[in-house]
């Protein structure tokens, strides 16, 4: 029987621990306070707005909302995060991607303030990652992190693989095994017999957006799987990028989909916030 690491519980921990600390910074004076930007009514972006709300609140972060109109232009969305760059009350800043299509994103993540970048996608935060100087981390990276630490999965001298090469995901997922001494290797969709170099890993992430896509096949006896995707099967079920029951016999851990690494990404961008008081 293989560990299912539960992301949901891991998740808790992390925001109770988190709630602990908010209590002392604002007995300090110094209340954790978190600005979100939504531009239109995406159904998605409103429910991950409203679950980072709820976040918030149970830890005691104070949550500013700023829910503008799909036709806001690009020079008013910068007007705006530069001002909550401005404010010294707002720790961190998050806009919520993806944003309409007139507006670029590159653009505006570059002119969050590093400093209140609590997402970890401004070029400076990623660029701190890559020479393991301090900084903020892309939350879903950092949740894996802390799933393979807490269920006690050790990291050091592993053979790690990661599918999918993503800005978000894939490249500071690699990163961050790297720092935590694994042997990493990136595959992504022009890589050769992916099979072949999948079955190598002791821990394998799979973040490539295709559901039930990793087999038993592609699976070494005994492996780790972290599973990032989220979708909808033919019957309106919640599956990941693995195939989970195929795969099930063969791994020694895998997360579930869902409940395994979806929680942990807000349960991080809370715990960027609250280090967002003090650390950098």
């Amino acid at each position: 029987m293989p560990q299912i690491i539960d992301g949901k519980k891991i998740s808790q921990d992390i925001k109770d621990e988190l709630k602990l600390k908010v209590e002392t910074l604002k007995k300090q004076g110094k209340p954790p306070t978190l600005a979100v930007i939504q531009v239109g009514q995406d159904p998605a972006s409103t429910v991950y707005v409203g679950n980072k709300k709820k976040a918030c609140e149970y830890i005691g972060i104070n949550s500013l909302a700023f829910e503008l109109s799909e036709e806001t232009t690009q020079d008013e969305l910068i007007k705006l995060v530069n001002e909550l760059n401005d404010r010294a009350d707002v720790n961190g800043i998050l806009v919520q991607l993806p944003l309409p299509k007139h507006l670029d994103e590159s653009i505006i993540i570059n002119t969050i303030d590093p400093k209140k970048d609590v997402d970890g996608f401004h070029p400076i935060s990623v660029g701190n990652l890559s020479i393991g100087q301090p900084g903020f981390v892309s939350c879903t990276p950092a949740g894996i992190i802390e799933l393979l630490k807490r269920s006690n999965i050790e990291i050091d001298g592993k053979e790690c693989v990661v599918v999918g090469r993503s800005n978000i995901v894939g490249k500071p997922m690699a990163l961050l095994l790297l720092r935590e001494n694994g042997t990493v290797t990136i595959c992504h969709s022009k890589t050769k017999d992916l099979k072949e170099v999948t079955r190598r890993a002791d821990i394998l992430v799979v973040a490539i957006g295709k559901p039930n896509f990793i087999t038993k096949e592609y699976v070494k006896d005994g492996a780790v799987i972290i599973d990032v995707g989220i979708h909808r099967n033919q019957v309106n079920k919640l599956c990941g990028d693995v195939d989970y029951l195929d795969v099930f016999d063969t791994v020694s851990a895998i997360t579930p989909v869902p409940g395994g690494v979806g929680p942990m990404t807000i349960a991080m961008l809370m715990n960027n916030c609250v280090n967002a008081v003090d650390c950098f």
